[in-house]
């Protein structure tokens, strides 16, 4: 929370290469007339995206908060007072926000599952209800809690009226938690070397699935022998639930791998239930033909754009190398040409060989750069040295299609699961100032919105929010919250609570954010330039490469500083750029000499700084 002793002087002095350059502030957008086709003829890597929670985002039809159901909130699902339930939050509020999220730069909007979910699950005393959208029951229709189909429709064409695009939470690896199972126990995971297909509970039970040959023969003949479902555990469907998910053929016990709950290692990370929910089958060539005909329904009846994958690593490759082809070719005749899919291959260790691998091995289009996210929240907050993000970057190589393929990964600072940015710079650094958050977390914000990759931002992260945690305690509201461990959270730049409605486009975030993304945007090499290392130090310091634009050829500098001292340092540059103009923060007008140039950065200040006059001469 910016003190009322802070000053708009203070805050320049405290931050300048954050604050420098940015944005008076930024007014509703007037939206320029851009046809369908030319919003579908940007390639993914042109995108800045913005990633909301419909419930925790704003209210914009309050007759759907309880999801047409009555009674108490484990029979609605909504108590506007607990983090684990929903709050109001639906598609008709998220419509009427789509100027403030524009206002901000964000060319495309992902938002969390918002397919109809189970209202309630959990054990006794500690349920909580799908608001986060990851319980699906029924994989075609809206939640009640959202809004209609009708909604979702009126939300893609408001989106694509403003040129921006739509992508959607999806996930293929696991339904809600139905089906039950009868045995005693605590259900953990039942290896399929221990309890094979072809016995009833373990090698010493009743023969059953004659002839089948194993979930690694596709063929529909070879699964046709696989009738009973009881090889580990004994499932069944209660009554009441027998039919609640659509469509149909996935309320079948068969098409799960009913194994019990994930080890979280080895096979039993794809086989094993996910944290109690039903672990689909993805092996079955059913499921494989199901799923693709549930996601390509929702492009051709709303034309979105792209799909996130959720818990992609939790499933067999082999499902992903028949999808991905399929929806491609699905969007394609829709004519979207650039669909985008990128799956979650979730680890919070600096380790790009596991996300290249599912590009690889499984088809994957492309991931959520989880090893950014690490090592630049871990740089940003001075936790570890500047080399770790060059290695970062020269690791772009493992993935399919290397280099330019990696232009296509969506890098963020923080999301719903692990928790905010802010919360990792704090606890990075205990005890920190107010001023050294916001500048740190500025620095870290300048860092996504340059380095490659398609830039995401966390919803309310724009606004200063500071989770207390990870999952529940991370998801906050937008408009007035009822929730007494967010409303009590300090946040960054502003005396607002997350009590009051926070859409602020004065915001010092939101502005900073505002900036860059119209400089990225108006700069190719920052989206589409490949990356030369330029200066880095195995502790806090300087950090510095050069994007280069693929058609013209010129230099973009990005320079940042991650330590508390100033810097002064010459860096290697092309010897043709001779000339520079600042696009963010402070920059030398000119070369020192051909092939090098000075960089001078205040504590944790940045750079963005674009060649003018070139040359292959020397002066």
């Amino acid at each position: 929370m910016i003190r009322s002793l802070l000053t708009a002087a203070s805050l320049l002095a405290m931050a300048p290469a954050a604050l420098a350059q940015a944005a008076p502030p930024v007014a509703a957008q007037s939206v320029a007339a851009q046809s369908l086709a030319e919003v579908r003829a940007r390639t993914p890597n042109q995108e800045v995206v913005y990633f909301v929670l419909p419930d925790r985002f704003e209210n914009g039809d309050p007759k759907n908060d309880t999801g047409g159901l009555k009674g108490d909130r484990l029979k609605t699902g909504y108590d506007p007072t607990s983090k684990g339930f929903f709050h109001g939050g639906d598609l008709k509020g998220l419509t009427s926000r789509l100027d403030y999220i524009q206002g901000m730069g964000a060319t495309a909007i992902w938002f969390a599952p918002i397919f109809k979910n189970k209202v309630v699950q959990g054990p006794k005393g500690d349920e909580s209800a799908g608001y986060h959208g990851y319980w699906v029951t029924d994989f075609t229709q809206v939640d009640p809690h959202f809004g209609t189909n009708a909604d979702f429709k009126a939300f893609v064409d408001a989106a694509h009226a403003r040129g921006m695009k739509v992508y959607m939470d999806i996930l293929v690896n696991h339904t809600a938690d139905v089906i039950q199972y009868r045995d005693p126990g605590d259900y953990a995971y039942r290896s399929k070397a221990d309890y094979p297909y072809s016995r009833r509970g373990g090698p010493g039970g009743a023969p059953i699935n004659p002839g089948f040959n194993g979930d690694n023969d596709p063929r529909p003949e070879n699964w046709a022998k696989l009738t009973d479902p009881s090889w580990a555990y004994t499932p069944y469907v209660p009554k009441e639930e027998a039919s609640v998910k659509v469509p149909a053929w996935l309320n079948d016990p068969i098409y799960y791998h009913n194994r019990g709950n994930s080890n979280w290692v080895g096979e039993g990370a794809v086989y094993g239930d996910f944290v109690g929910l039903d672990d689909v089958a993805t092996e079955h060539p059913r499921v494989v033909a199901g799923m693709i005909e549930i996601y390509a329904s929702w492009i051709e009846r709303f034309g979105i754009d792209g799909f996130r994958i959720d818990t992609a690593k939790h499933v067999n490759p082999e499902f992903w190398q028949a999808f991905v082809p399929a929806i491609l070719q699905v969007a394609k005749n829709k004519g979207i040409p650039n669909f985008h899919i990128f799956g979650e291959i979730a680890t919070q260790d600096i380790d790009p060989a596991l996300l290249a691998r599912w590009t690889r091995v499984a088809g994957l289009p492309s991931n959520l750069d989880m090893a950014f996210a690490s090592a630049v929240v871990q740089a940003s907050s001075g936790k570890i040295g500047t080399n770790v993000l060059a290695r970062l970057f020269e690791d772009d190589a493992l993935y399919e299609g290397g280099e330019k393929a990696a232009l296509n990964l969506p890098t963020f600072l923080g999301n719903h699961d692990f928790g905010r940015f802010s919360m990792f710079v704090k606890q990075f650094n205990p005890g920190i100032s107010h001023d050294e958050l916001l500048a740190r977390v500025m620095l870290g914000n300048a860092m996504l919105l340059t380095l490659r990759g398609v830039p995401v931002v966390y919803y309310g992260d724009e606004q200063g929010f500071i989770s207390d945690g990870n999952d529940q305690l991370a998801r906050e509201n937008m408009f007035p919250s009822k929730v007494a461990v967010y409303n009590d959270n300090d946040l960054i730049g502003t005396e607002a609570t997350t009590a009051q409605s926070n859409f602020d486009r004065n915001h010092p975030l939101y502005r900073q954010i505002a900036t860059l993304a119209e400089v990225r945007k108006a700069t190719p090499a920052l989206y589409a330039g490949s990356t030369i290392g330029r200066a880095f130090i195995d502790k806090p310091g300087l950090f510095a490469v050069s994007r280069i634009d693929p058609q013209t050829g010129q230099e973009v500098v990005l320079a940042f500083n991650t330590s508390n001292q100033p810097i002064t340092q010459r860096v290697a540059i092309e010897p043709r750029s001779l000339t520079f103009k600042p696009l963010a923060g402070q920059c030398a007008r000119s070369a020192d000499a051909p092939g090098s140039l000075t960089i001078t950065l205040p504590p944790l200040g940045y750079a963005v700084c674009a060649a003018q006059e070139t040359s292959v001469s020397n002066r």
